[in-house]
């Protein structure tokens, strides 16, 4: 006969509310729809979960491989975990109860989800070692603004900042791809402090400024929602009115696998837009570096990069300083008066020979940008390996398990 349901442990997955970044990767991934979010938290529903960890691996900052052992009857409910500011401890188990139980994760179950799965979960196998976690919102690490610059057009709807933060001494390294977390100054409308908000650093890992502690952040101030009513971004506004000499809380650095790979003769297949150009840049101006300072650098680049206008287009200027030598370039403006609205994803298919030869060798691929964008890239990359008479789902799904296809859309 089985335990009452009282004395059966189960092995609760939970989610750390105080480290989680809200970027929605966990909710995307669950195969089951376990996982669900409100204004405040995202969390686990006990009734669903089934402990598989597909959503593990994703997680740029280890909120989400949380885990309590509690009595199955007594299992943290959706609705309490949504009330949480932070995690409750273990708590003593009685000794006669149960051994834990919980449904394992099939190896079907595991496939289907890598399946579904359009990025790498893995970082390139050359990729230098990052630094993770370093500082938490209980712990952050204090950076002061060398300077804050508009990179759009004055007149133009979208002000684009280019803001460098720098971190003194204190130990603060990251790598091109990853990102950190801003902690807004104030309380939201309960009275609570404000999540952090992540942002991809945009600098290479020697510094905005080679050989100094500080890096760079591409940020758009938000002023309204995704229905276009007007609404301020808490932290988009703080970091664009930030004056040289303030002083900033971060968290971070996140994200072990959106990297570059180190080895030289590699190919970047870069795709962006608007601020999705924070890791184009990071990356593109390593390689610059590298260069400029005589290290054989054999490995192409290419760049697709939208936005409505070029008054629009971070870092336009300095793109087109650029030569076509280094980087193979293609900008891409969906609202130029007088001339047809134009996408990344056309771009792609107009270069569609270029790609589908970069695609045969030794390259990675780095989307980032709006989420809405991602659908028109794969079918334009789909197309183009068609017209090439090459595979893309057989090439797509082995791109993806050597670490080679990376997505970041928001």
């Amino acid at each position: 006969m089985g335990a009452p349901e009282a004395a059966v442990l189960i092995r609760q997955h939970l989610i750390d509310p105080e480290v989680c970044i809200r970027c929605n990767t966990c909710e995307d991934t669950c195969p089951i729809d376990a996982i669900t979010h409100d204004d405040r938290n995202y969390v686990v529903d006990p009734d669903i979960c089934n402990g598989c960890g597909a959503c593990v691996p994703p997680c740029p900052t280890g909120s989400i491989d949380n885990w309590r052992t509690v009595p199955k009857q007594a299992a943290y409910s959706v609705v309490e975990q949504f009330g949480w500011d932070e995690l409750p401890a273990q708590q003593e188990i009685a000794g006669d109860a149960a051994p834990v139980v919980a449904e394992p994760a099939t190896d079907d179950g595991l496939q289907h989800n890598a399946a579904l799965s359009a990025s790498s979960t893995r970082a390139p196998w050359s990729a230098a070692h990052p630094y993770l976690n370093l500082h938490d919102n209980r712990k952050p690490v204090t950076a002061t603004v060398a300077g804050n610059y508009r990179l759009t057009d004055t007149d133009a709807d979208s002000d684009i900042r280019h803001i460098v933060l720098d971190f003194g001494t204190e130990f603060f390294p990251v790598l091109e791809g990853q990102s950190i977390g801003i902690l807004p100054p104030g309380t939201d409308a309960s009275g609570k402090p404000h999540f952090l908000r992540m942002y991809s650093v945009a600098s290479p890992r020697d510094g905005e400024r080679p050989g100094y502690n500080n890096l760079a952040l591409t940020v758009k101030r938000v002023v309204a929602d995704h229905e276009g009513k007007p609404a301020l971004g808490v932290a988009s506004n703080y970091l664009c009115d930030l004056q040289k000499g303030d002083r900033v809380q971060v968290t971070g650095p996140f994200g072990s696998h959106y990297l570059m790979p180190n080895h030289p003769g590699s190919n970047l297949l870069m795709i962006c837009t608007g601020t999705g150009a924070a890791p184009m840049r990071a990356m593109t101006e390593y390689r610059r570096r590298l260069a400029a300072g005589g290290k054989p650098v054999d490995g192409k680049l290419m760049l697709f990069f939208g936005a409505r206008r070029p008054g629009e287009l971070p870092y336009f200027g300095p793109l087109l300083k650029l030569p076509a030598s280094f980087i193979d370039m293609h900008l891409a403006f969906s609202r130029v008066d007088g001339e047809p609205k134009t996408y990344v994803q056309d771009k792609l298919r107009e270069a569609g020979p270029a790609v589908a030869e970069l695609l045969k060798g030794d390259t990675f691929l780095y989307v980032c940008g709006l989420k809405g964008m991602e659908a028109g890239v794969m079918d334009a990359l789909r197309d183009v390996c068609i017209a090439a008479g090459m595979d893309w789902p057989a090439l797509h799904a082995r791109m993806v398990a050597e670490g080679r296809f990376h997505v970041e859309t928001y």
